[in-house]
C-alpha cells in the first residue's frame, strides 16, 4: 500500500458532499446577509465620495466566502489545492477609511460562518454588529477637525480674524502660515461649538480679511 492508497482510504471515504439544497440556502443567506452589510455601509458612510463598487464587493465577498468554505468543508483534496491558489493571491488596494477594513473582514467572517452551517450566528451577530455601527458611526459629534483658510491682506486683518475665531471656536490650532506681499495665509484645525458656522461669515467680512474657508478635516483628505 503506497501514500496514495492510504490517503484515499484515510480521507477520502470520509467525505460527505455538499446537496444543491444546502449550498442554495448558504448561498442565499449570504446574499442576504451580504445586501444587509451593503445597506449598513451605505447608511453609515461618511467620506467625502461613495463607492457603490466597494458595497457591490462586500456583497460578493460575503458570497465568495461561503463558497470557498463550502468547497472547503466537503472535499479535503479540493480544500489543499484552494489553499495552495489563494496563497499566491495578492491584493493591492490600499484601504484609506479604517472602517472600511471592519466591513470587509465582517464580509469574510459571515460567508465563513454560513458555510460552517451557524446560521443563527451569522444572523444575530449580524444585527448586533450593524445596530453598533449605525449607532455610533452616525453619532453627532461636534468636536471633529475642522480646516479653516484665512487670507488676510496684512498682519492687523490676521490678528482681528484669528481673535474672532478664537471666541466662536472650541479650540483653535495653527496649522501653517504663509507670508506673501499683499497676502498673509494661516491655516487653522479648529474644534465646533455646535454645528452653526455663521461666524465663517462674520470673520470674512471683517477689515482686511480677503476670504474664509472652513472645510472638514479627515486626515487623508479634505472636502
Amino acid at each position: 500500500m503506497n501514500f496514495s492508497d492510504v490517503f484515499k482510504t484515510g480521507f477520502l471515504q470520509n467525505i460527505s458532499g455538499v446537496t444543491i439544497p444546502e449550498m442554495a440556502i448558504a448561498l442565499l443567506l449570504a446574499l442576504g446577509v451580504g445586501l444587509f452589510i451593503f445597506l449598513v455601509y451605505k447608511k453609515t458612510y461618511s467620506g467625502v465620495m461613495y463607492s457603490t463598487s466597494f458595497g457591490v464587493t462586500l456583497i460578493a465577498l460575503t458570497m465568495i466566502s461561503t463558497l470557498v468554505i463550502l468547497a472547503v468543508t466537503s472535499n479535503v483534496v479540493l480544500s489543499l489545492g484552494m489553499v495552495g491558489a489563494l496563497s499566491i493571491v495578492r491584493f493591492r488596494t490600499a484601504i484609506k477609511e479604517p472602517l472600511d477594513i471592519a466591513f470587509l473582514f465582517w464580509a469574510i467572517a459571515v460567508g465563513i460562518v454560513l458555510a460552517a452551517g451557524l446560521i443563527p450566528l451569522a444572523v444575530i451577530g449580524s444585527c448586533l454588529i450593524g445596530i453598533t455601527l449605525m449607532i455610533f458611526v452616525n453619532r453627532k459629534n461636534y468636536v471633529r477637525p475642522y480646516i479653516m483658510v484665512i487670507r488676510a491682506e496684512d498682519h492687523a486683518g490676521e490678528v482681528r480674524a484669528l481673535e474672532s475665531v478664537k471666541g466662536n471656536v472650541k479650540r483653535m490650532v495653527v496649522k501653517g502660515k504663509s507670508v506673501s506681499k499683499g497676502e498673509v495665509e494661516v491655516n487653522l484645525e479648529v474644534r465646533l461649538k455646535s454645528e452653526n458656522t455663521d461666524f465663517v461669515n462674520a470673520v470674512s467680512d471683517l477689515e482686511g480679511v480677503k476670504s474664509c474657508v472652513l472645510v472638514t478635516y479627515n486626515g487623508d483628505y479634505m472636502g
